[in-house]
């Protein structure tokens, strides 16, 4: 054959009886499979169901959110850039919100129907409404647990824990609890569906119940650079994630449109009171200029120079502009002085200089958030101090740069005074009345310009108030893709169960393959002793079984036994190095082997085939052949009586005694043998043992029967064994299977490669029934047919 094949099949071999090592432990893993799986539809069964809802928004800057506003970007109604997607996710998910939603949706109270195995909490369906008499402050701060039961439409059981004593009130009285009175009404559309049923209400802390929310809430933006963010939620009531999510979307809108009505309204007032004081100085000056022409009968005057005039009117504009900027300017200087506290102040309402306008915007959006901040704090929280430090310093900032404006304005505005001097005097050679007139009707159109472009302004701030948007546009209300549970998972846990029921029975048999340093069957031997025969494999035995053969027997042992007969007088017949081809001695490594077991039952197999056979206990130091024969319980056996002073021992001492002397014969069944036991325990067995008589005695019972088998004492222990191992034709080494470590068997091994042990052979005692022949596959006898598995 081909060394290349040979390797093939070898490899395949191994792949096979590594396979065959984990089937023929079957039962195990139908056991772990049926517990895994068990536990698995345990927890499915018994663990409470959770559902998912998912809704998708997009998040929209200021331009988007009111594009119709955009002509008036000047007056910077929605003053500050856009905030990242990311910024408003954390604003979304701000405690607050939740803490509204809690409120709103009173997911504080929860009642709970109680169930044989499983409590189902019942949501907005509930039998009868609870109405607590103390403020909601307390409520929403309280922690509490009760029971109702509901006994009629009429009248319903109250107990302060499950076991009682339960109180019975009647709907609509008042209850005492830990929280104070609570009245509970009957819902009469579902209250003959609870008749006789016990609730468990449950009162938690608002805080409590929003910060378990906030933690199971999933915000995440659709994509790295979208503005599109989906929002999902689970929870064991599938409507209650569904309103959750909407009464979330609801707030973030809802505060981001009182934001903006905020700051209109703020302008809106601000442009109110500049229009009354201008409005009174406008008619004034009207006044004047009607006075003016009355009393001095003018109608119309012309120009004298219409180059004095341009100048005049260029120098005039600029005096006006630069006067306007002052008014605004010393009006916010007024406002932001006077202010006491934080509040919020008129966004950019015209001046020239940007750097107000963006404090101005800034310090807004810092009294703002402090407002939403406040409404779950105080202002010793660190983050509020931190804030008022923040505004103090803008405040700051507003006051310098307006000073600043205002001295730098006051300046120009002197120039210009100057300038106008100067165009002035070119003009005062005109008539009197004309100069008289110009100068006020120039009033006049100053003060009736800033009147028209506040009159704009304000128009403007009612549009913006009316107008207010929210900051996101709801693409998906909350929705569920399915109406069944997320969790558990059914497939994943039966999977995972199935995964788990595979792997600890697997786990264990390779840990214990791993650990094994043991012998289990003769493939195992054979791999270990190579060329050296193993001649059989005997059984293991129950108690009820046997333990000696019969000349009629069908049994697995007796199976075995003549399988090993065969092979010894094989191996016998093709021995031609000695002369004597009949002596077979049984040795092991240590005691409880079954070497005395193999003895006596080979004698019994060899004794069936009308062959003279003589048994001798050749272990002087701890005979126990005596004592296995005088264990078997049957009636077909004649019981050894031992003769004194006629054993193994008293032969090797005593020169009188011949091997006559010492046989005793044995009648088993239908079988008859002859006995020599070992005698009594000598002081120095080794010493007795090197008696020439012992070569005697072999050579002549060698003549005198068919088969002589020599139960001699352990190889390893003692070296009894080996002072009288040159007498044997055969040698045949015990091990035992699950005791004899592998590590064993070099020690024989190399006793047979030094010469010490010739015709070395081995067989594999107590196999089980599992590893009986070949890796299991072809185990011994044929009596009784066996059922399947399957059939009972």
């Amino acid at each position: 054959m081909n060394p290349g094949m040979e390797s093939n099949s070898s490899n395949s071999i191994d792949l096979k009886e590594l396979l065959r090592n984990y089937l023929s432990h079957w039962k195990w893993f139908i056991i772990s499979l049926v517990i895994t799986l068990g536990i698995a539809f345990t927890i499915i069964r018994y663990s409470t169901p959770e559902y998912s809802a998912q809704a998708k928004v997009q998040i929209l800057d200021s331009q988007s959110s009111a594009p119709e506003l955009s002509v008036f970007q000047d007056l910077d109604v929605f003053a500050g850039n856009s905030n990242p997607v990311e910024d408003e996710i954390q604003t979304i998910k701000s405690r607050s919100n939740f803490i509204e939603i809690v409120k709103d949706l009173r997911l504080n109270v929860k009642t709970v129907l109680l169930g044989n195995i499983l409590d189902s909490e019942i949501y907005k369906e509930t039998p009868f409404n609870l109405n607590f008499i103390e403020a909601d402050s307390i409520i929403h701060n309280s922690s509490s647990e009760f029971y109702i039961t509901v006994d009629s439409q009429n009248s319903l059981s109250f107990a302060k824990s499950e076991d009682g004593p339960f109180q019975t009130f009647s709907f609509g009285k008042k209850v005492d609890t830990d929280l104070g009175g609570l009245v509970i009404t009957p819902n009469l559309q579902k209250i003959n569906n609870y008749k006789g049923r016990k609730f468990r209400i449950i009162v938690s802390p608002v805080w409590a119940v929003a910060q378990v929310y906030l933690k199971r809430i999933n915000i995440y933006p659709a994509d790295k650079a979208s503005s599109i963010i989906n929002i999902s939620l689970k929870d064991n009531i599938q409507q209650k994630a569904k309103d959750v999510i909407n009464e979330l979307i609801y707030l973030y809108n809802q505060n981001a449109v009182e934001d903006k009505r905020t700051i209109a309204n703020r302008t809106s007032d601000f442009i109110n009171n500049r229009i009354a004081d201008i409005s009174s100085n406008l008619s004034n000056v009207d006044q004047s200029a009607e006075d003016f022409k009355t009393d001095r009968g003018l109608t119309d005057i012309a120009s004298e120079s219409n180059i004095n005039l341009t100048v005049g009117a260029t120098n005039q504009q600029e005096l006006q502009n630069t006067n306007t900027q002052l008014n605004i300017a010393s009006s916010m200087k007024d406002i932001v002085d006077n202010q006491e506290g934080h509040e919020v102040l008129p966004s950019n309402i015209g001046l020239s200089d940007p750097t107000i306008g963006n404090i101005s915007a800034k310090y807004n959006e810092l009294v703002l958030e402090r407002k939403r901040l406040l409404k779950s704090s105080n202002e010793k929280n660190p983050i509020i101090v931190n804030l008022d430090e923040q505004l103090d310093g803008l405040k700051r900032n507003m006051q310098s740069s307006l000073n600043s404006m205002t001295n730098n304005l006051g300046l120009q505005l002197n120039n210009l005074n100057v300038r106008k001097s100067q165009i002035n005097s070119r003009i005062y050679s005109a008539p009197g009345n004309e100069r008289a007139l110009r100068d006020i009707t120039r009033k006049q159109q100053t003060t009736e310009q800033l009147y028209l472009y506040l009159l704009q302004k304000r128009e403007e701030s009612q549009i913006a108030f009316a107008s207010a948007t929210p900051k996101s546009r709801i693409i998906d209300s909350a929705y569920s893709e399915s109406t069944g549970p997320v969790s558990p998972e059914k497939d994943k846990i039966y999977i995972v169960a199935f995964l788990i029921g595979l792997f600890v029975p697997f786990a264990i048999i390779y840990a214990g393959e791993l650990l094994d340093n043991k012998v289990h069957n003769k493939l195992d031997v054979e791999k270990l002793v190579g060329d050296v025969p193993v001649l059989a494999e005997l059984p293991k035995l129950s108690k009820k079984e046997n333990k000696l053969v019969y000349n009629k027997d069908r049994s697995v042992l007796a199976e075995s036994l003549r399988i090993l007969r065969t092979n010894l007088d094989y191996i016998i017949t093709s021995n031609r190095r000695t002369d004597k081809k009949n002596l077979i001695f049984i040795t092991s490594s240590v005691s409880g082997e079954g070497k005395t077991f193999l003895s006596s039952n080979l004698s019994m197999v060899l004794a069936s085939t009308n062959k003279k056979v003589l048994l001798i206990g050749a272990d002087v130091r701890n005979p126990k052949l005596y004592k296995f024969f005088s264990g078997i319980e049957s009636d077909a056996i004649n019981k050894p009586r031992r003769i004194k002073d006629t054993g193994l021992t008293e032969y090797l001492v005593n020169q009188d005694l011949k091997p006559k002397d010492i046989i005793t014969p044995m009648l088993v069944h239908d079988n008859t043998i002859d006995i020599i036991y070992s005698g009594k325990i000598p002081p120095n067995p080794a010493e007795l043992l090197l008696n020439n008589r012992i070569g005697d005695l072999f050579n002549e019972v060698s003549r005198m029967y068919d088969y002589v088998i020599v139960d001699t004492a352990p190889l390893m222990v003692v070296a009894d064994t080996l002072l009288i191992s040159e007498h044997a034709s055969q040698i045949i080494y015990v091990t035992k299977a699950g005791v004899t470590e592998s590590k064993v068997l070099e020690f024989p091994l190399k006793l047979k490669s030094e010469g010490k042990l010739n015709n070395l052979s081995f067989v594999v005692n107590n196999v089980n029934a599992s590893n009986l022949g070949y890796g299991g596959k072809y185990g011994y006898g044929y009596s009784r047919p066996l059922k399947k598995w399957w059939k009972f």
